[in-house]
């Protein structure tokens, strides 16, 4: 028997986000963040495709029978972070003043380390999102 490679041409990887209110996750990543919506599941999770990268967005729960022992809840502590996004811009401050306009709460302006100029902002749940320019950019 022949194994099949992993990874392999065709698949895909998706990043899982539990959120506490599906409604408001879904306007904020479509008119904030720009993520094109690409289906929905019975009102508990929804897929967006942004850049390339497929986001799935869901209701939290319990333990499956394909993951006992596990249950998916939203962030608890937007000071404590395990997971986050980075989006590499062209223009840091073009891209903050965009997405400031279209309600997202950043922690501080660009800021500009040299090599790098970034900052940083949350979703509804606290998921954080970093837009970074790369002094090749600047």
């Amino acid at each position: 028997m022949q194994m099949a490679a992993f990874p392999e041409s065709g698949m895909e990887l998706t990043h899982i986000l539990v959120v506490r209110d599906l409604e408001v996750s879904r306007r904020w990543y479509q008119e904030v963040l720009g993520a094109r919506l690409y289906r929905e599941y019975g009102g508990t999770s929804a897929v967006f495709d942004f850049q390339g990268a497929w986001l799935l967005l869901v209701t939290g729960g319990g333990p499956t029978p394909d993951k006992p022992g596990v249950t998916f809840a939203a962030p608890g502590d937007p000071g404590t972070v395990s997971h986050s996004f980075t989006i590499r811009v062209p223009d840091c401050r073009a891209a903050y003043e965009t997405l400031k306009e279209r309600g997202a709460e950043f922690l501080t302006p660009p800021y500009d380390w040299g090599p790098e100029i970034r900052c940083f902002f949350r979703d509804p749940d606290g998921n954080l999102f970093e837009i970074s320019q790369g002094a090749s950019s600047a």
